[in-house]
């Protein structure tokens, strides 16, 4: 008897069916997206505090970064800069030495869900370039902050691994509750809040 293809698909909790190799936007929602990165951590869990530092949370502090960098973003801008690791919500966190070290097409997938989410929500499939540096900076910039609070990093390692970061820490406060792990729900509210206070 022959094998049957391979599935390249996952049931979503929303009850979709998002074909992984081949993402249709239709099959793409924000629910999802949320779970999904709550529940995902970021440096391998190699983090201090109760609770893991999720992917969801890191997506907020890269939004505030890049905001902090580009106070006349428009809404376009900034829901690109929250979704910039929404594939992560399917593939998981691959640290970048690992995705280094693996090759092959990891980074077509990763693209091409990319593409789908950005057009479920009515934004250009990629960012411009211009953008996508903007964005890549305060990624970087959160890299450093994660590091050097949450996962070990002396400063100076940091620096070399992430760059200088050119904005300083927000208030206390506000920094501290970016840079606090903590449960999933909050994280997953965290996230929805800022999707939906960009959106109208």
């Amino acid at each position: 008897m022959a094998r049957s293809a391979t599935r390249a698909w996952q049931r979503m909790l929303s009850g979709r069916r998002l074909d992984i190799l081949d993402p249709s936007p239709m099959d793409v929602e924000l629910s999802d997206i949320a779970h999904g990165l709550a529940r995902v951590a970021r440096w391998n869990g190699q983090t201090v505090g109760d609770y893991p530092y999720s992917v969801a949370q890191h997506s907020v502090l890269v939004l505030e970064l890049f905001r902090a960098h580009n106070p006349d973003s428009d809404g376009v801008s900034q829901l690109q800069a929250l979704l910039h690791d929404a594939p992560e919500y399917v593939m998981g966190d691959i640290i970048s030495p690992f995705k280094a070290a693996m090759g092959g097409n990891y980074k077509d997938v990763e693209n091409s869900l990319m593409s789908a989410i950005y057009l479920r929500f009515s934004l250009p499939p990629t960012p411009s370039a211009a953008l996508a540096k903007q964005i890549k900076k305060a990624d970087r910039e959160a890299a450093f902050f994660e590091a050097v609070h949450l996962a070990g990093f002396e400063d100076g390692e940091a620096r070399k691994l992430f760059g200088e970061p050119s904005v300083p820490a927000f208030d206390v406060e506000a920094f501290d509750r970016l840079i606090r792990p903590c449960p999933t729900r909050e994280a997953h509210d965290r996230f929805i809040a800022s999707f939906e206070a960009i959106t109208p």
